[in-house]
């Protein structure tokens, strides 16, 4: 995901609802289906796919925006510094942009 416009620190970014469902309906006979990269952890036995552009802002340890749950189904993203335009939007998968815990995949 990458920005078309300058975003400034502490813009939102986007509101989006979140549909959450089991975590065996992305689960098959092989372990994780495609799905799985998309989700957010949710609560036991759950996870959630944040429609919008959401699920697919890639990951970095040095993100330029985070994520935060606004309600009950709804996440909010937000820069959290200066993006320009044609800059990649990342956001720190631990939750906190501080977050530094290792990825379950290669981070490059």
């Amino acid at each position: 995901m990458f920005a078309k416009d300058f975003i400034s620190a502490g813009t939102i970014i986007e509101r989006v609802p979140m549909l959450v469902f089991p975590d065996s309906e992305i689960q098959n006979e092989d372990g994780a289906t495609t799905l799985y990269h998309y989700c957010f952890e949710w609560g036991k036995g759950t996870v959630a796919l944040a429609l919008g552009y959401g699920s697919i802002y890639n990951h970095s340890y040095s993100p330029n925006a985070r994520y935060d749950d606004l309600a009950q189904r709804t996440k909010i993203f937000s820069a959290i510094q200066d993006i320009q335009p044609g800059e990649e939007i990342t956001i720190n998968y631990n939750g906190d942009p501080d977050d530094l815990d290792p990825m379950e995949f290669d981070v490059l």
